[in-house]
């Protein structure tokens, strides 16, 4: 009876443990610190209905991507970007859009990207 119980506290301590350690690995927790440094962070779940989040330079940017068929088989061939909040836009320039397209090449390497308003108009070729 006694080991029984010492089983279930000792449980109910892992319990705690894990409970109270969760937040500190939370995706939405990494994102907000890589915002507020201005640090590069691509959260992307594997799931293709899933939009993917970037940030930079203190920038949130949504991405949505899109499957079909290319030579080597099916694969995501097409991305939609545009910004969470526009007003975090002052200060960046071409370069910057330039280096989140060649981050999002490199994780969809067959997929067009494509800015959504308000950088509809910037080239990154």
């Amino acid at each position: 009876m006694i080991w029984l119980l010492r089983f279930i506290l000792l449980f109910l301590l892992f319990l705690i443990v894990y409970l109270g350690m969760k937040p500190f690995f939370n995706s939405s927790r990494k994102l907000e610190t890589a915002r507020k440094h201005k640090r590069f962070l691509l959260l992307d779940d594997e799931d293709i209905r899933k939009n993917f989040i970037v940030t930079y330079q203190g920038a949130v940017f949504v991405g949505e991507k899109y499957m079909g068929e290319k030579d080597t088989g099916v694969d995501v061939v097409s991305v939609f970007i545009w910004p969470d909040n526009t007003a975090a836009l002052k200060g960046l320039i071409k370069e910057d859009f330039t280096f989140l397209t060649e981050k999002i090449h490199q994780k969809y390497p067959n997929a067009d990207i494509h800015w959504k308003s308000p950088m509809k108009g910037i080239s990154t070729d």
